[in-house]
């Protein structure tokens, strides 16, 4: 296919690189800047989001917020501009499920599909190619896109209508911030007491507490390694996003708004260049400040 692909940061290059290595043409545009290795691969660098929407019959969008997103589709000479019909657009961000819905219905109006196909799996996963990908939309606009995320993701749902696949990943964002949380408490504690978090990490997995976030964040925390895979301030901007869909849903929520005001505070005090799992640092200074 032509694939159009707008946004070439830590996800989105090498998302691109796998959609180039299953032999597929790409049209690229980031407002920074274009991987090398992308137009060595034969990707085809444009001036503009909306160039790569009149080149691609697929154009694909992975920036980081609903209003880059809106920005990118509606703007003068952006990509609904320079649409033509039968084509196919893909938010593979992570977008408000409310918002996305009023994107679909625009972007229908000229005679195109539109799917939020937002990810989970962080950087490691979008350079394997084993992303969860969790799609809202048509299912004669799923089945086109299949072929696609097959090459970015091994696990991948339609699971309902536009602006769903978003609404699944605001889930995620609570699930992966809660247990993010309790894994960085757990440690905490165990290694308070003297044992080993290295330790106490590998015991605890195959049991009911295992899972992808104590493999791969709790074994960063045992290291102390902080350097991003998937950006704290990311997390931290899902999780707002779930917040104001819930207000919008009419749910009242208890763990998010305190996920939220932790996240919040290790950003204000350690800056926005660390990992998810740096949360560990803040269950730690709230620690310190408890005994003073």
């Amino acid at each position: 296919m032509k694939v159009g692909f707008i946004g070439l940061g830590l996800m989105g290059a090498p998302m691109a690189a796998n959609l180039a290595r299953g032999g597929h043409q790409l049209f690229l545009f980031d407002v920074v800047r274009i991987p090398a290795d992308l137009i060595a691969a034969g990707g085809v660098a444009c001036a503009s989001s909306g160039e790569v929407a009149g080149r691609a019959d697929v154009v694909i969008t992975m920036v980081p917020k609903t209003a880059d997103v809106e920005q990118i589709l509606f703007s003068p000479g952006g990509v609904a501009e320079n649409l033509s019909p039968g084509k196919l657009v893909i938010d593979m961000s992570s977008s408000a499920p409310f918002e996305t819905r009023k994107f679909a219905e625009r972007i229908g109006k000229i005679g195109c599909e539109y799917l939020d196909a937002p990810v989970s799996g962080g950087d490691i996963g979008a350079r394997e190619g084993s992303l969860t990908i969790m799609v809202g939309g048509t299912d004669r606009a799923f089945e086109r896109a299949r072929p696609l995320f097959a090459l970015m993701g091994r696990n991948i749902t339609h699971v309902g209508a536009s602006g769903d696949g978003h609404a699944t990943k605001l889930a995620n964002a609570i699930i992966v911030g809660g247990t993010m949380t309790a894994v960085a408490e757990a440690l905490h504690v165990v290694k308070l007491s003297g044992a080993s978090p290295a330790a106490v990490r590998a015991a605890l997995k195959g049991g009911f507490a295992d899972s992808r976030v104590l493999d791969l964040h709790g074994k960063r925390m045992a290291e102390r390694d902080f350097v991003p895979g998937g950006p704290a301030r990311f997390q931290l901007k899902d999780m707002r996003t779930a917040e104001d869909f819930a207000e919008k849903a009419g749910a009242h929520l208890t763990i998010l708004p305190k996920l939220i005001e932790m996240y919040t505070e290790l950003i204000e005090r350690q800056g926005d260049a660390l990992d998810v799992s740096a949360i560990l640092l803040e269950v730690e200074r709230r620690t310190r400040e408890s005994t003073k």
